[in-house]
């Protein structure tokens, strides 16, 4: 069996190789021929989880340090979670994941509160605050976790948030996202993850453009970038020649200021605000959360 080079497939990660063998084995024409591949799968898996769980031990046993640096890597971790060998439990990758996203939940939602996973798979969580007259923050603090969550522990079968205003659907409960342990990942209905284009230095100046047809403006104060609808929340115009200062954003054609790190509010009329939309930064870049309430 040879390794990936030369085949014409080009995989970014372990979800991206386990939905492209789903599809392919969905598209066997009777169940017979699924049947064989699905076995097929199963034996090439088992055979490389045998091998990569003899590694593991061994790796642990000289130095467990090495171990902890190789999970780190996306793909190399992600192939231990999917044989169960990553030295981190599920409560500490979970903690590290919310971590990295805690600083924008901080500026939406007062920050998170992680509580453990119970018996039957479920990972509590509870926002310490409340994202005041925005009423996209529950899509928001949902699209956020649910990212950090997907790629930390896909062992986990839902999400459970306490403090979050439920949005109005009357078929499915708020954070209830099931789905059986060995699918690949927790996917959110309400949001598609799109990667951000480099931009460079962080300046104080901000930067708009558009991803998935939805005019967006990015801002970085003290490194940590903000994303929002390029659109006052006023009188609607562009943010493009907005003047960004001391973590403010003021909008040049009627003059009003939004607190970037208060998920845009309106300095003066805390009923008015900007659109936030989530973003969650990894070793391939960072990727902005465009969801189904703000997109065009």
């Amino acid at each position: 069996m040879t390794g990936g080079a030369g085949t014409g497939v080009a995989m970014t990660g372990v979800d991206d190789v386990g939905s492209r063998v789903e599809r392919l084995i969905a598209a066997f024409p009777d169940a017979r021929g699924r049947a064989r591949a699905e076995e097929l799968v199963r034996l090439v898996v088992g055979l490389y989880g045998e091998g990569l769980e003899r590694i593991a031990a061994e790796l642990a046993r000289r130095d467990p340090k090495v171990l902890q640096e190789l999970a780190d890597d996306d793909l190399i971790g992600g192939l231990l979670l999917v044989h169960g060998l990553h030295p981190l439990d599920v409560d500490a990758r979970i903690q590290r994941a919310l971590d990295k996203v805690r600083p924008y939940l901080g500026s939406h939602a007062g920050g998170v509160e992680y509580l453990g996973v119970d018996e039957d798979g479920v990972a509590h969580l509870r926002l310490a605050g409340t994202c005041n007259g925005c009423p996209s923050s529950t899509v928001t603090v949902r699209s956020a976790l649910e990212g950090a969550i997907e790629q930390a522990a896909p062992e986990v079968a839902a999400i459970d948030v306490e403090g979050v205003t439920a949005p109005d659907t009357s078929d499915r409960a708020l954070l209830q996202i099931g789905r059986p342990p060995s699918e690949a990942g927790i996917r959110s209905p309400d949001a598609t993850w799109t990667d951000l284009p480099p931009l460079g230095p962080p300046t104080n100046r901000p930067t708009v453009l558009e991803l998935d047809g939805l005019p967006i403006v990015v801002c970085a104060v003290r490194g940590t970038l903000y994303a929002y609808r390029d659109a006052c929340g006023v009188c609607d115009a562009s943010l493009a020649t907005a003047r960004q200062e001391q973590g403010r954003l003021v909008c040049l054609s009627c003059g009003t200021a939004y607190d970037l790190q208060l998920a845009g509010r309106a300095v003066d009329d805390h009923g008015r605000h900007l659109e936030p939309l989530p973003l969650i930064s990894d070793s391939h870049g960072t990727k902005v959360a465009i969801s189904k309430a703000v997109a065009p």
